[in-house]
């Protein structure tokens, strides 16, 4: 009983503080009432302020995507033309593939070919070489001193050796003896056989000398009281491109008709 009493007290009491302690505190004014609202008003603005500046920024923003889908429906014929540019790009550079390869193929012809005409040139080297050997074989030649229908010819005296010209040409095998110059060129090395005939009148000496490169080889030389023939003859081994010729006498005389008493003749016996 005495501990309800005490509680039902200790209740009163709080309570009775409680009460006490709201009426000790301050009340508000009506004029912090109407700074409040104020203040509230103006934020209130500010707000709405700012809600406007978002709307209209995100119309601009709608206008901008709007006009960024425009463009990028605009962009798919340039992104189609680009893809298109691309394939041919790589089609390009795939034909450049092929034509470096087609290249390479030619250089490579090339060189084959190279090696074909040079072993082509070599060939014929050998084929011109084995025809000349063959031909030059059969390398023979016999003149007479007397041109065709001339007659009769007289050649001589001289105070100087002098070229004779045998001009009525016999037999020419293998073309060596040139019968405008009188001149026998090897050619080929070989060894040669060469004989020459000299007639003239008792009035003088008939002589003349076979010549290789300008020098003196062997003569042929006759004087008597009637007419007289001087012959000799002699094997020489030459070289491709020597010369050989007749050279008549100092102070010799030298006959010739139609009969061929003067002659120069020359053959290849066999080639070294």
């Amino acid at each position: 009983m005495e501990n309800t009493l005490v509680a039902l007290l200790l209740v009163f009491a709080f309570s009775w503080a409680e009460e006490a302690n709201y009426e000790q505190q301050p009340q508000p004014c009506p004029s912090d009432i109407h700074a409040v609202l104020r203040d509230l008003s103006g934020k209130l603005a500010v707000l709405q302020f700012r809600m406007e500046q978002q709307e209209t920024l995100n119309q601009e923003q709608a206008e901008k995507l709007k006009e960024f889908v425009g463009q990028s429906s605009q962009m798919d014929p340039i992104k189609g033309r680009l893809q298109e540019q691309e394939a041919r790009l790589n089609k390009l550079e795939t034909l450049t593939g092929q034509l470096d390869e087609v290249k390479e193929q030619q250089k490579a012809q090339a060189a084959e070919l190279k090696s074909i005409k040079t072993s082509t040139a070599v060939t014929q080297d050998q084929v011109d070489t084995l025809w000349r050997i063959q031909n030059v074989e059969e390398t023979a030649f016999s003149a007479s001193l007397m041109a065709p229908g001339q007659g009769e010819v007289y050649i001589g005296p001289f105070k100087s050796h002098k070229d004779l010209v045998f001009k009525d040409v016999i037999t020419n095998i293998g073309n060596a003896y040139n019968s405008s110059t009188g001149y026998f060129t090897a050619p080929v090395r070989g060894v040669y056989h060469f004989e020459l005939h000299i007639y003239g009148p008792s009035s003088h000496p008939s002589g003349a000398v076979l010549v290789k490169n300008e020098a003196h080889v062997v003569i042929a030389y006759e004087h008597s009281s009637d007419w007289g023939k001087g012959s000799n003859g002699v094997t020489l081994l030459l070289e491709a491109g020597d010369v050989v010729s007749v050279r008549q006498w100092v102070g010799s005389k030298v006959f010739d008709n139609g009969n061929r008493h003067t002659t120069f003749s020359g053959h290849l016996l066999f080639t070294v």
